[in-house]
């Protein structure tokens, strides 16, 4: 929630600040607005793309094969267990001056910055859920369940590290947040932002 205000007070004193040199026709206070990199670098910060989700999954030592042993097997040796844990998952940029820039010309501004990408993930094992369902020789391992969480952890943050969706979502919130900052000026000038290599995407502001 502070993230949140912190970046609504600086859009709102942009504003201000781009109406009080209107106001009184001074184009230094607006160049400065339009060419200040380190607002523009704490905006994109701020801009993060926070996702919630449940990660499950399961393990178990019977596969069912559809002969007549399948039963036996489950009766006497089986051991599944499934564990599902909410999780929260933060993506964005991490900005250095490498990889970090604002180029402004007559008609364009183009900001540079690094491809977004997970910037932290959590399970919220307070929250988690478990089941399991034993042979009749199996005994309780309190180690497994630490073994198929560990597993949990693993896969399911692998899988994020790589959603194509939400790194999609994390570009478009920041190009969005970037544009309500410059708006003021997208009469005059065209806005593009680049991640790293990626093609330049022009924004508008919707």
């Amino acid at each position: 929630m502070k993230k949140y205000i912190a970046l609504l007070f600086i859009l709102m004193l942009i504003i201000l600040v781009f109406w009080l040199g209107k106001r009184f026709g001074s184009k230094s206070v607006s160049q400065e607005i339009i060419t200040n990199s380190l607002i523009v670098k704490e905006i994109a910060e701020l801009a993060s793309l926070e996702v919630q989700g449940v990660a499950s999954i399961k393990r178990s030592n019977i596969e069912s094969s559809g002969e007549w042993t399948d039963n036996l097997k489950k009766a006497f040796l089986e051991n599944t267990i499934w564990v599902s844990i909410p999780y929260h998952a933060k993506y964005g940029v991490d900005i250095n001056e490498k990889n970090f820039q604002v180029q402004v010309t007559d008609k364009k501004i183009l900001v540079q910055l690094p491809p977004p990408h997970l910037l932290s993930y959590e399970l919220k094992v307070d929250k988690m859920e478990t089941s399991n369902r034993k042979g009749w020789l199996q005994f309780q391992d309190d180690e497994t369940y630490t073994e198929v969480q560990k597993k949990l952890y693993q896969t399911s943050r692998a899988q994020l590290e790589n959603n194509p969706m939400h790194l999609q979502q994390s570009r478009e919130k920041i190009q969005k947040i970037i544009a309500q900052y410059y708006q003021p000026f997208l009469q005059d000038h065209t806005l593009e932002v680049k991640f790293g290599n990626e093609e330049t995407a022009k924004v508008k502001l919707q």
